[in-house]
């Protein structure tokens, strides 16, 4: 099964739009324009990334946690940036007909937690992301 990639009018339009309108905190998200220029770009496009012929990500679940911890911790946005992963991989998840049942304070504390995290564990911190989705995927059919 090919994989539905993300484009940034998705990113744009469905995931930042949705994080801005539903979830409120402290602090508004600013405008979409206001993001660093090519940082969003570099999170979507590397799950996808190929080396010597291999997939360096292959599967929905290796995709989808690149791009969750990428989204939180290249900060491609001036704020928001947990906001808008957790609505980016619903989104992206959604596209592939897959979901997450978790609560949202669950996902907001792991969001939090994946920001905090080391940089230097980048990838002890997303296989622990791995193991978050595993747990909480489900089938959309």
């Amino acid at each position: 099964m090919k994989l539905r990639r993300l484009n940034i009018t998705d990113i744009e339009y469905v995931a930042y739009r949705l994080a801005e309108e539903t979830m409120k905190w402290d602090e508004p998200i600013p405008d979409f324009s206001t993001r660093y220029t090519n940082s969003l770009e570099r999170c979507i496009e590397q799950p996808f990334q190929v080396f010597g012929g291999r997939q360096l990500y292959p599967g929905l679940i290796k995709k989808t946690s690149i791009l969750f911890y990428l989204m939180i911790k290249n900060h491609p946005f001036q704020n928001g940036n947990k906001r808008i992963a957790m609505t980016t991989l619903f989104y992206f998840l959604h596209q592939n007909n897959k979901w997450l049942k978790v609560d949202n304070q669950e996902l907001y504390n792991f969001a939090r937690w994946v920001a905090e995290s080391n940089a230097k564990l980048k990838e002890d911190t997303v296989r622990a992301i791995e193991t978050f989705l595993k747990n909480y995927i489900i089938d959309l059919n």
